[in-house]
């Protein structure tokens, strides 16, 4: 199924729990699951994002009722998790935690491969460098394949903060390669345009 396609798919489902359908409700919970974990797993760890999933499913199925198509139904629910995400983050009482845990198995997948380096490892690294506001787009756009204008409405920023972010993330990703002397191998990734 393609990326519009089912969030086609996901809206007509949310829409229908929207008017009270109990079915309709559940495929949208279980068409998302895995979207909302792994972005909240990339803005707060994967040990809080279990609760944190749970919480904005909570949070989205009493608003549900008043979802009325504005913007896609997985757009809508990210959103809920960044809100879920910053207000835990802003309860929480002991020392912020400095890194993120996206799901690196997938994220390695969409990068070279690099004799002798454990991409996994590498991409983990580079990516918990970046900036919050660049790792944050960059998970979004690349890891959940959420369009720039779709990220703008999760992030509640224009369209060109996006496109900004993401495109320093890419530059502050080649620049890290390039540190490590990796780079120049023919299989590391080249920034292109989206």
């Amino acid at each position: 199924m393609t990326g519009g396609s089912r969030d086609d798919e996901i809206t007509r489902a949310a829409l229908a729990g929207a008017r009270g359908d109990a079915e309709a409700t559940v495929a949208f919970i279980r068409a998302t699951q895995r979207d909302v974990h792994r972005f909240l797993a990339s803005l707060v760890g994967a040990r809080e994002a279990d609760d944190l999933a749970q919480e904005t499913y909570l949070r989205a199925l009493r608003s549900l009722p008043g979802f009325a198509g504005r913007s896609s139904g997985r757009t809508w629910l990210l959103s809920i998790a960044r809100r879920t995400a910053a207000d835990h983050v802003r309860g929480v009482v002991r020392r912020p935690r400095a890194a993120a845990e996206p799901d690196w198995d997938l994220l390695a997948e969409r990068i070279p491969t690099l004799p002798g380096v454990d991409e996994r490892v590498l991409l983990r690294e580079l990516v918990l460098a970046l900036d919050a506001d660049r790792r944050e787009a960059f998970v979004l756009t690349q890891m959940l394949d959420l369009s720039y204008a779709d990220a703008a409405a999760v992030c509640g920023c224009p369209v060109g903060t996006i496109r900004s972010r993401v495109a320093r993330a890419r530059a502050d990703l080649v620049a890290a390669l390039n540190a490590e002397g990796l780079a120049a191998h023919p299989t590391a990734p080249h920034r292109t345009a989206r």
